[in-house]
């Protein structure tokens, strides 16, 4: 068997464990709320209306799993989803950051929130880090890479909003976007480029969740 057959057998196996059963589980505002570390995770981080909510929704083929919001930091807890009957793994919905507006006090609770559960959550497998493909990676972006390196949790970077500039600037974006994570030891050493609305890069995505949460 060929890498691309192995691929492709991955690629649809993870079609079908997300065509079973999955189901939005709880909000955490805070650790405690979690539900029992007992089976593998796999997070998902970006700025404030990347598209976070839309990603998992096409990753799951569910068009209202996950809420989708106009309003930049609507999310401001950790929101579990569980895949599988039994649950396999889980998907975690991670708070927006980069909300510049937002009070003080609710920035420094984002960043005790966030990075006590990157740091101490033993079963999180891996971070994926969403940059909308029409801004490419901004600073505050880096400041989460480097949080991520610090906490020691690999993580992969996903571009969303594909559709939303030509091939030749994505294929640009793509390859400047893998050289700059390249200075950071916990990434993952790939970057998917990806569109919520037409599926471009669903499939490979969806198979490189399955792959994480079941090393």
């Amino acid at each position: 068997m060929t890498v691309d057959d192995e691929q492709d057998d991955l690629i649809e196996l993870a079609r079908r464990r997300f065509a079973g059963p999955v189901n939005f589980l709880l909000s955490a505002p805070e650790l405690q709320f979690l539900p029992a570390p007992d089976v593998p995770e796999v997070a998902f981080a970006g700025r404030s209306n990347v598209g976070k909510s839309s990603l998992l929704n096409a990753i799951t083929g569910r068009h209202g799993l996950a809420r989708t919001s106009v309003t930049p930091g609507r999310t401001q807890e950790l929101n579990i989803f569980e895949v599988g009957e039994p649950t396999m793994f889980r998907l975690v919905d991670m708070p927006g950051y980069g909300f510049a507006e937002a009070p003080k006090d609710v920035v420094r609770q984002w960043k005790h929130l966030v990075f006590d559960y990157l740091r101490g959550r033993v079963v999180l497998r891996r971070v994926l880090v969403l940059i909308d493909s029409r801004h490419g990676i901004k600073p505050v972006d880096r400041e989460i890479m480097s949080l991520l390196d610090k906490a020691a949790m690999s993580f992969l970077v996903v571009l969303t909003k594909a559709d939303k500039i030509k091939p030749s600037a994505l294929a640009a974006l793509t390859e400047a976007t893998l050289n700059a994570s390249r200075i950071h030891p916990a990434a993952y050493p790939q970057v998917f480029a990806t569109s919520a609305e037409k599926g471009l890069g669903i499939p490979e995505l969806r198979a490189a969740i399955l792959a994480a949460a079941t090393i």
